[in-house]
């Protein structure tokens, strides 16, 4: 299940192949929440489920985009692959990508593939988010 919450707080569930990301909008920041399915999701179904994530960012573009990672715990190339186009995307529109709670294993997985310098890593969504308001 992927699902979206509008500006006024509704959410709006979006089937993904059972599978689940969760988007929140807080202001003009956007906070993207994958559940730890993602571990294990096949790069058809990541594919699908980043298109659906990513369609209401391209409508409405944040100031600032949020990755909280606390929830998984490893990921692979095909997540690594989602998480580039959301990069791509909110640069697009000159805003900034942060990643908040990655655990120490996702944090030496971003070191060794130098991703830890293009965006930086918070301990807590709430860190990366007064980060992002105070730009």
């Amino acid at each position: 299940m992927v699902r979206g919450t509008c500006r006024v707080g509704k959410l709006m569930p979006v089937e993904a192949h059972s599978q689940s990301f969760r988007v929140e909008r807080h202001g003009d920041l956007a906070v993207i929440i994958p559940s730890p399915e993602v571990e294990s999701m096949p790069e058809n179904l990541i594919q699908q489920a980043a298109q659906l994530v990513l369609a209401p960012l391209k409508q409405d573009p944040p100031a600032g985009l949020v990755i909280d990672l606390s929830r998984v715990s490893y990921f692979g190339s095909v997540f690594i692959s989602f998480l580039l186009r959301c990069h791509m995307l909110v640069k697009k529109h000159g805003s900034e990508v942060v990643l908040a709670g990655p655990s120490e294993r996702v944090r030496e997985l971003l070191h060794l593939t130098a991703l830890d310098t293009l965006w930086a890593l918070y301990d807590t969504r709430a860190q990366a988010l007064e980060v992002l308001e105070s730009d």
